[in-house]
């Protein structure tokens, strides 16, 4: 098995610790991976079991992979175009470089997962458990995590364009050098949660929820016409 070891609570990121802004920090992956063996470029098999395995530019494009388990392995520039990998697990897994439109990932599970450099569209993920996630790089657009639990996740100098967080649970959750826009918090639950390195910070529903996130008073401002509205105050003058 992969080797890992999370970053110590308090070890924030950016400017200054999460800790040192009053919740707790989120726990980062460090995935060191073994001697991988090279993907033989096979079709995906649903429940199947892909173990110290290295995808490198595969195609995967339409295939279904539904409940399988990849472990100890690498993902690296591979298209994901309409792939089905619901209820999949993603263990002590690094995925580099993937690129996909419509992946469903529904009630998948990644757990000491580094997502770095992905460019995504509409990609499915509702229902789905991150746990000890790091999404570093890259652009997702239409992110679906209705419904998701997210536990010491860090989004790093990545951009996420209408992301659906609407009824998830996010805990020790860091947003760092991000662009987000047009973000749903619509019922969703927040504890420790940290949206000072989004800029710019753009939340269309939800704003109600928000009572376990800290944010900045730029982006407070920023974010006052949204809130006024969601609240029905009238500004004027």
């Amino acid at each position: 098995m992969a080797r890992r070891a999370a970053g110590a609570a308090g070890a924030g990121t950016g400017t200054g610790g999460a800790a040192d802004r009053g919740i707790k920090a989120a726990r980062r992956p460090e995935v060191r991976l073994p001697g991988l063996t090279p993907w033989p470029d096979a079709e995906l098999e649903a429940d199947g079991d892909y173990d110290g395995l290295e995808f490198r530019d595969a195609d995967l494009g339409g295939q279904t992979g539904r409940g399988a388990r990849f472990m100890d392995s690498a993902l690296t520039g591979c298209l994901l175009d309409g792939t089905v990998l619901g209820r999949a697990r993603f263990l002590d897994c690094v995925l580099t470089g993937l690129r996909g439109v419509g992946t469903h990932l529904a009630e998948s599970t990644l757990r000491d997962v580094e997502l770095v450099d992905a460019r995504l569209g509409g990609t499915q993920w509702h229902g789905a458990v991150f746990e000890r996630v790091v999404v570093r790089g890259g652009k997702i657009d239409y992110l679906n995590l209705r419904e998701a639990r997210l536990k010491d996740v860090v989004f790093e100098s990545c951009v996420l364009a209408e992301p659906d967080f609407s009824g998830a649970r996010l805990e020790r959750v860091e947003f760092v050098d991000c662009v987000v826009k047009g973000a749903d918090f619509g019922n969703a639950v927040l504890k420790d949660v940290d949206l000072r390195g989004a800029a710019p910070l753009e939340i269309t529903r939800g704003l109600d929820r928000l009572s376990g996130a800290v944010i900045s008073t730029g982006q407070l401002l920023d974010l006052a016409p949204v809130l006024a509205a969601e609240l029905g105050i009238r500004v004027e003058g």
